[in-house]
C-alpha cells in the first residue's frame, strides 16, 4: 500500500520505527518474541520498525505494550502534562486522573 504522505510524516514514521526497534534491542528481545507478545506477525513488526506508515494503530499500541512503553507513549501525548494544556484545561471535558 502506497500512501501519499507529507515528508515530515514519513520522517516521523521512520523515527518512531527506529525507536521501537531500539527499545526491542535494549530489552534484549527478538522480533519473534515481541511479535508473539503483541499478537502480530513478524512481518507487521518489521514494517513498523522500518517506518511503514500503513501499520495499524492497534498494532503500534500492542507493540508498545509488549515493550513495556505503552504508559510512556500515553504520557507523552497527555495534554495536561504541558503548560499550554494545563492553561487550557477548561477546554477539555475531563479532569486529570493520576
Amino acid at each position: 500500500m502506497t500512501l501519499d504522505l507529507n515528508p515530515k510524516v514519513r520522517v516521523a514514521a521512520a523515527t518512531i520505527g527506529e525507536d521501537f526497534a531500539g527499545w526491542r534491542k535494549i530489552l534484549g528481545l527478538t522480533a519473534a518474541q515481541v511479535a508473539e507478545r503483541a499478537d502480530i506477525t513478524r512481518d507487521t513488526l518489521r514494517k513498523l520498525e522500518h517506518g511503514d506508515p500503513s501499520v495499524s494503530f492497534s498494532a503500534v499500541l500492542r507493540v508498545a505494550r509488549a515493550l513495556g512503553i505503552l504508559d510512556t507513549l500515553t504520557d507523552a501525548l497527555e495534554p495536561l502534562n504541558t503548560d499550554l494544556g494545563r492553561a487550557r484545561a477548561g477546554l477539555l471535558n475531563r479532569k486529570r486522573v493520576r
